[in-house]
């Protein structure tokens, strides 16, 4: 496995889950602390655990991560992208340097990581690459328009490749776990311009309920996309029923419940430099909504279930 993101959120909870099976990984991330205190879980989890760290905005590195990741721990069977970075502030107050730097770690991060894959799976003609996607990336929010706008291109580049992999009649396979709103730590260390602290929108959700559908994702790719959440499922609904409505609705809440009643901290964020870097400080999988996030999904758990029924899983 090799997973990108894995020092924090939900590519860590991803990482564990895996090791649970006692499955060899290779975690990529830019802070050395952070995917330190991920290995060793990943170890006590009964995994084995390879640390690589990387910016997956630079290509060359991703790609010098798979090839060690190979030769360290054999073939590459499943590729998880987890890797993101975001910016809340209304359009006008964020940067054009910062759009880059989001785009470039959330959306051409997970074009130079399926590109890292597929160049060696499609030799062996065999393997399941998994997107961490997102329910803003069919349905964008006030607030996070360079995040919005880099996930809504994820699916477009995974939408392409899937059926081109399906024009050649491919082994390899690619899908997409949307996720909904997540207690991890990007509301800790994102860069924010709000007057207060961000927070995911409610119903929260733990890091390892979207971990459990990664997991089953990998064992199950030719699904095109799974689900997790009401919240998910009901934003889908909305904008595909009453985008109109939905576009009213968002602009009379979507400020207010992205932001918590705490004072903005002011303090460092990870856009440019991870704050779990060396000597930094090790963020773990859990964010500060522990106390209202869910620890299930319905939801995920009914398409699962389906999903098995159905017999997709990859050979």
């Amino acid at each position: 496995m090799v997973i990108t993101g894995a020092s924090a959120g939900i590519g860590r909870a991803a990482a564990c889950r895996f090791a649970a099976r006692g499955d060899r990984i290779a975690l990529l991330a830019r802070g050395r602390t952070g995917l330190a205190a991920a290995a060793a879980e990943v170890r006590a989890a009964g995994g084995t655990a390879l640390e690589l760290p990387t910016d997956v905005a630079d290509y060359e590195a991703v790609d010098a991560a798979a090839t060690r990741a190979e030769h360290e721990l054999g073939p590459i069977d499943v590729w998880v992208n987890s890797a993101f970075t975001s910016v809340f502030a209304p359009f006008d107050q964020i940067y054009p340097e910062e759009f880059r730097r989001v785009t470039e770690v959330t959306y051409l991060g997970s074009v130079h990581g399926i590109r890292a894959a597929l160049l060696r799976m499609r030799a062996r003609d065999r393997g399941a690459i998994v997107q961490v996607g997102s329910a803003l990336g069919d349905r964008s929010i006030p607030l996070q328009s360079a995040y919005c706008g880099a996930k809504h291109a994820v699916n477009g580049v995974v939408e392409a490749l899937r059926v081109e992999l399906l024009h050649e009649r491919s082994n390899v396979h690619i899908t997409v776990v949307q996720a909904p709103a997540v207690n991890t730590p990007q509301f800790s260390w994102v860069l924010s311009r709000l007057p207060h602290r961000p927070q995911p929108v409610p119903p929260i959700y733990q890091p390892e309920v979207i971990a459990r559908s990664i997991v089953f994702a990998a064992d199950h790719p030719r699904h095109k996309q799974y689900w997790v959440g009401a919240s998910t499922v009901g934003t889908v609904l909305a904008q595909r029923l009453a985008p109109r409505l939905l576009d009213r609705y968002l602009a009379r809440t979507g400020y207010r419940s992205q932001q918590t009643e705490a004072e903005a901290h002011g303090g460092q964020d990870n856009l440019w430099t991870p704050l779990d870097g060396r000597g930094g400080v090790d963020f773990g999988a859990h964010g500060e909504f522990d106390d209202r996030a869910h620890e299930h999904s319905p939801q995920a758990w009914l398409v699962r279930a389906l999903t098995s029924l159905g017999g997709s899983r990859r050979r």
